[in-house]
């Protein structure tokens, strides 16, 4: 995946007269995935589209590969991102990534597929998506989810056997809840997370009790 430095022409996907803040998010990814006056798509490109609510979108879009067995490292690899954005999420900073992060791209067309593949789910997920209990996906309550997502973010990272799948659904939800400020949506996120961590702590555990036994085995 090499380098692509964003120009003004890469960040000119919403025509103008419209704003992502009245777009799906899966109109948005569809048109710059068919925009055919690029060659390849960026990070930074993204950010760049969405501006301050990219948060909800970037989150998602590094999750939810991980929801699916991915190949060892992967989600040490897309984890990276979500660290900075979440911890970002938790400050109440704006959304920032560095560049060696920005500036990584992938072909359109690969970009395409993705989220041709990507588009049915999300349109479904878009149709559930509402305004309720808003508060809840607010500042300072907005905090609070960016930590939870901080922490899920922190265990995906981890090389735990299918330990990344449940911390990426939760996040994938937390993601569309703070992009639709849907709150119903963040309290399932939130419970999804909670108990995604309570089965990743018992995986680490069982490693340990096996690793002890192993040890005393061999110690005699």
């Amino acid at each position: 995946m090499p380098t692509h430095l964003p120009s003004e022409a890469d960040t000119a996907s919403i025509p103008p007269g419209e704003d992502f803040e009245v777009l799906r998010l899966s109109v948005v990814l569809n048109r710059i995935a068919n925009d055919s006056t690029r060659e390849r798509v960026a990070v930074g490109d993204l950010l760049a589209v969405m501006r301050e609510r990219a948060f909800g979108p970037l989150i998602l879009i590094f999750a939810l590969p991980n929801v699916l067995p991915t190949p060892p490292g992967t989600s040490a690899v897309l984890g990276a991102p979500l660290v900075f954005l979440t911890a970002q999420l938790a400050l109440g900073r704006q959304p920032w990534l560095p560049a060696f992060i920005a500036n990584r791209s992938i072909a359109r067309k690969d970009f395409a597929a993705l989220i041709g593949r990507a588009t049915p789910w999300l349109a479904k997920a878009e149709g559930l998506l509402r305004p309720r209990l808003r508060a809840l996906a607010l500042p300072p309550a907005e905090y609070v989810i960016g930590v939870m997502c901080f922490i899920l973010a922190a265990v995906l990272v981890l090389p735990i056997p299918l330990g990344n799948m449940f911390p990426a659904l939760a996040l994938c939800v937390l993601a569309l809840g703070v992009l639709e400020r849907d709150g119903i949506w963040i309290l399932i996120g939130t419970l999804i997370g909670l108990a995604s961590l309570v089965v990743v702590s018992g995986v680490i555990w069982g490693f340990v009790q096996a690793g002890l036994y192993l040890l005393r085995s061999i110690l005699g």
